[in-house]
């Protein structure tokens, strides 16, 4: 996996980095939004990009 294609993904509640996604940068240029799982909070919960 190219590491210039990962982005980071941070639960809005509890404010942590959880999970790791790919983006195409060149194709989509506003910040990633995906509901996941956060294992802190222990249920589904929006995820934003984080730099």
């Amino acid at each position: 996996m190219s590491q210039d294609n990962l982005v980071k993904m941070e639960c809005k509640e509890c404010k942590i980095v959880t999970h790791h996604s790919r983006k195409n940068k060149k194709l989509l240029k506003e910040r990633l939004e995906l509901k996941k799982h956060c294992p802190h909070c222990k249920k589904h919960t929006m995820h934003k990009e984080t730099k």
